[in-house]
């Protein structure tokens, strides 16, 4: 299979909105383009030839129309000022300077002091240095075998319960080499109530350990200059927290600023990236630590209730660090650059609040209720971040096109395909929704961490290229849909690290549909 898809300038990406919620993150190469020649075209007019150039040729009328007015301009201007002003004109103003020495000196100074006003209030830039995914050593493979013949040995499930198990290994696309923790996968097998607190934080510190000790290796950061700290993980918060282990594992400093987040879902990842840009800000000339992941150890639903049983079947074992930065001469060795980041939050909808919930089955087995409104819940919360996105990522010419189709929906109440019709028939190719596939398929669900081993997939198989912009996408609870975008600053080569090592070379590998 290519690794690249044969594109045109414009691309057309189209896939229902409820084929996007099947994952809970995905990760999307949104174009091997610069940031100027995205574009959502309507299929209607990609079927006809003539219509495509007449609208290609709009895009370029309307993106260029300021170098279009303003040269002519320019070149009239300027020839215009040869022919009336003479050498002797020219001499003339230098003499003026010299007697009006205060005012040109004033206006210099004002200039400098403007420039300087600029650059100082300016956004600061954030850019991603390097991140790294944690793998879990060999002896934490588990197939879904033996997942199925551990859940027998529990004592827990009925037969009808063990059937639909069964039926959910074999149609998720998760294979057999994803990671679950001791304290679930053990002999003797574990039981209702063994797990416990101690076990728990072993988990929670071989994950984030592991990933961090590689994340400071591969970037030659020492820990003590990291000013910044946010670590996120939805069902595991114990105290002290985890961003307090982590601050004492590596005696970090004094004044680092410390974030904990829990109960956030999937999509904490990008809520954390985001805090943490909000917070390069304000602290300047700093490096900031983003550490994603979820524990397993307390959190096995024990039950029978089958609206709870899907997290014990997909979710696995796993958790990812990434260094962000907003030093200048971090720009140099940095893989990416901070673009966009939109949060979404559908919590004042009952329907959406209640779609993922966390509580007690009728014999009091504790654990995440996934309910029958999950799909429309989220495609409806991908339709809103994706409408709110839009205007950032899309070029000027495509704007005035969706602000045009607003007025004429609204004032003129006609009936027209837009942008959030659009959306409702996204069909993603194979090619874009590989990433997030084989990383189910490889490590299974690993919440809030899924998109960094996406990414990781995806610079595994040298499809980053310099200029391309990234987005990913992430689902969590409450209900929530955050979305990122990066454009890559240089072609990322495949790392010399990556969990992805030892088997890029045999995926991407035939899944079974969801």
């Amino acid at each position: 299979m290519a690794d690249t898809p044969d594109t045109s300038s414009y691309e057309l990406i189209r896939t229902p909105a409820t084929t996007m919620a099947k994952d809970q993150s995905v990760l999307l190469n949104l174009m091997s383009k610069p940031a100027g020649s995205i574009a959502v075209i309507l299929p209607d007019v990609l079927s006809s030839v003539n219509l495509k150039y007449v609208k290609l040729g709009y895009h370029y009328l309307i993106s260029h129309a300021m170098v279009l007015m303003v040269i002519p301009i320019l070149i009239i201007t300027l020839a215009e000022s040869w022919f009336r002003i003479g050498w002797d004109d020219i001499l003339q103003l230098w003499e003026n300077l010299h007697f009006n020495l205060v005012s040109a000196l004033a206006c210099s100074g004002m200039t400098v002091f403007g420039v300087t006003l600029f650059v100082m209030m300016r956004a600061q830039p954030v850019y991603l240095v390097d991140f790294a995914c944690y793998k879990p050593e060999e002896a934490r493979k588990c197939s879904n075998e033996k997942f199925l013949q551990a859940s027998v040995l529990t004592g827990g499930f009925n037969d009808e319960t063990m059937a639909f198990q069964r039926k959910i290994c074999a149609r998720s696309g998760l294979g057999d080499n994803a990671y679950l923790p001791e304290s679930i996968i053990n002999d003797p097998p574990v039981r209702k109530g063994q797990p416990n607190m101690r076990q728990a934080r072993d988990e929670a510190e071989l994950v984030m350990f592991g990933a961090l000790d590689e994340l400071f290796e591969k970037t030659g950061i020492k820990p003590k200059d990291v000013g910044i700290l946010v670590v996120n993980c939805s069902l595991f918060n114990p105290t002290p927290s985890l961003s307090s282990m982590i601050i004492n594992h590596y005696k970090m400093r004094g004044n680092i600023k410390s974030v904990s987040l829990g109960s956030m879902g999937c999509s904490a990842g990008l809520i954390s990236i985001d805090i943490a840009r909000d917070l390069l800000q304000v602290q300047r000339n700093t490096y900031a630590v983003v550490v994603s992941t979820e524990n397993i150890t307390l959190n096995w639903y024990f039950g029978n209730d089958r609206s709870m049983l899907l997290s014990n079947c997909i979710f696995r074992m796993g958790g990812a660090a990434i260094l962000l930065s907003n030093r200048d001469r971090e720009r140099w060795r940095s893989k990416y650059e901070l673009v966009h980041t939109v949060r979404n939050h559908k919590g004042a909808d009952d329907k959406c609040y209640s779609c993922i919930y966390q509580q007690e089955d009728e014999h009091r087995n504790v654990g995440v209720s996934l309910s029958k409104d999950l799909m429309s819940v989220a495609g409806d919360a991908f339709k809103t971040n994706i409408t709110t996105l839009g205007p950032l990522i899309l070029p000027v010419s495509e704007q005035l096109l969706f602000f045009a189709n607003l007025i004429a929906r609204k004032v003129f109440k006609f009936k027209i395909a837009v942008l959030d019709e659009l959306e409702k028939n996204l069909d993603l190719s194979e090619w874009y929704m590989e990433p997030s596939r084989m990383t189910l398929h490889r490590f299974g669900n690993t919440s809030s961490s899924s998109l960094l081993y996406e990414l990781s997939y995806m610079e595994s198989k040298e499809r980053i290229k310099r200029g391309d912009r990234v987005w990913q996408i992430a689902f969590g609870s409450g209900f929530k849909c955050n979305s990122a975008v990066w454009r890559a600053l240089r072609t990322v080569k495949r790392p010399l690290r990556s969990p992805w090592l030892d088997c890029i070379v045999n995926y991407p590998v035939k899944a079974p549909p969801l």
